[in-house]
């Protein structure tokens, strides 16, 4: 009872309520968060470009941040980096024959880490579609991350953008499954497809932390923020400035997970484990979050809080956020209810026609059904400095910033305690 009355004292200190305590307020202070922030979006990490001396000087000073919180490292792992592979195939030749006939070479995309591929009728491909009523790139997604081989027929309506699927091709994951995209609306019976690649390997790194649970150690509880950027613009500088420094775009979810990383170890009450993440190769494919969940059995990951451009304020002004894909579970709702008699409100997401439920990091884990969302405040129809050289830290109400971490930190509270576990998504609603 008496750790209960703890934690119920210092949610209220930390969210300024006007409530008298005898016990020193554990704070989330806006001068930790703007000395996070501010080296996050520094000129000397130079955009935390994936692959770039930047990014690996931001590795490691979150770890450090994370040692100096006494925050432990995550289950197996030597170090706080969750170091992976990218492969990178560069195309060197392809060939493609159905029923006998050649296929112009333009109207197959394949999907390989294989140096040398050859897929015939007999190699047990399943055979899927494209039909000209789906969403073409977010299907096509869908099926990159199926984890099988697959040959995936496309509607001759997409040929206008048939070719954007090599984009897919920029990295891969060390378990890709070959995947081999063709314009045909017909389905093949004899087929031979034959394509070599030169096929280079390429290591990064999350970073990860963790709060053991005490009472329900094996149910985790993700918060989580990008800390890769787009790096320097080396054909044209804004100005002179030719450093994204995405002080926005993540350094400021980032930041907010670390701070969160302090709050929560400093206030040791957690029932269920929490982990802190900061994610890798976000702008390119959101590689990082996929090898991540890989790591963990969705059905244990009760909720994550994925956070993401929370620097500026939303179009409701301050003390407010959103949260997207809220209609998927109830994981809002039980945010909201912990904040009542605050000032702060969480609202879903009013930029629907944006998909960034399908745009973030929560994506990968919430197809596998966690109630996994991202909380932001960006005005996806008005964000002056989204993607742009001009994303500095001088762009951010830093104020705000500090509250919406506070009220996050609040907002979690019944869930990391185990009293309340989101509803689960319902994953066949997905596209």
């Amino acid at each position: 009872m008496k750790k209960s009355i703890l934690s119920l004292c210092s949610f209220t200190i930390l969210l300024g309520l006007n409530v008298k305590a005898q016990i020193k307020p554990i704070s989330i202070n806006k001068v930790e968060t703007e000395r996070i922030e501010k080296y996050l979006s520094s000129d000397e990490l130079e955009g935390r470009k994936t692959f770039s001396k930047g990014i690996e000087k931001a590795a490691v000073f979150i770890a450090n941040e994370f040692e100096q919180a006494g925050i432990a490292k995550f289950t197996g792992n030597p170090t706080y980096l969750q170091t992976f592979s990218l492969i990178k195939p560069k195309f060197v030749s392809l060939s493609c024959k159905m029923e006998g006939a050649e296929i112009d070479p333009k109207k197959v995309v394949v999907i390989t880490i294989a140096p040398n591929l050859m897929v015939t009728e007999k190699s047990g491909y399943e055979i899927v579609k494209v039909n000209k009523e789906d969403n073409f790139m977010s299907t096509a997604y869908g099926f990159i991350n199926a984890g099988k081989n697959l040959i995936v027929l496309v509607d001759e309506i997409f040929a206008p953008n048939f070719l954007r699927l090599a984009q897919f091709k920029n990295n891969l994951a060390e378990q890709q499954k070959n995947i081999i995209f063709i314009l045909n609306n017909t389905a093949p019976v004899n087929y031979t497809i034959e394509a070599t690649h030169q096929i280079e390997s390429q290591s990064l790194s999350n970073v990860v932390g963790m709060i053991p649970g005490k009472s329900l150690p094996n149910e985790f509880v993700i918060f989580s923020g990008h800390y890769d950027h787009l790096g320097i613009n080396g054909k044209k500088a804004v100005d002179g400035d030719s450093i994204y420094n995405g002080a926005n775009d993540d350094a400021a979810g980032t930041t907010a997970m670390i701070m969160l990383s302090k709050y929560f170890s400093q206030l040791n009450s957690n029932e269920r484990t929490l982990l802190f993440v900061a994610f890798t190769a976000e702008e390119s494919g959101g590689f990082g979050a996929k090898y991540f969940s890989k790591q963990l059995d969705p059905i244990m990951v009760k909720a994550m809080f994925n956070l993401e451009m929370i620097g500026t304020e939303s179009k409701w002004g301050k003390n407010s956020a959103y949260i997207t894909g809220y209609d998927k579970t109830d994981m809002g709702a039980i945010l909201q209810r912990n904040l009542v008699g605050t000032a702060f409100q969480f609202y879903p997401d009013p930029y629907l026609d944006q998909n960034l439920f399908y745009r973030s990091d929560n994506a990968t884990l919430a197809r596998l059904g966690v109630p996994a969302h991202t909380i932001s405040t960006s005005k996806m129809d008005n964000e002056p400095n989204y993607h742009k050289v001009s994303d500095h830290f001088e762009t951010l109400d830093m104020d705000n910033m500090n509250e919406i971490i506070k009220a996050i930190a609040l907002s979690a509270q019944t869930i990391i305690s185990g009293k309340d576990t989101p509803s689960r998504v319902n994953t066949a609603q997905l596209k």
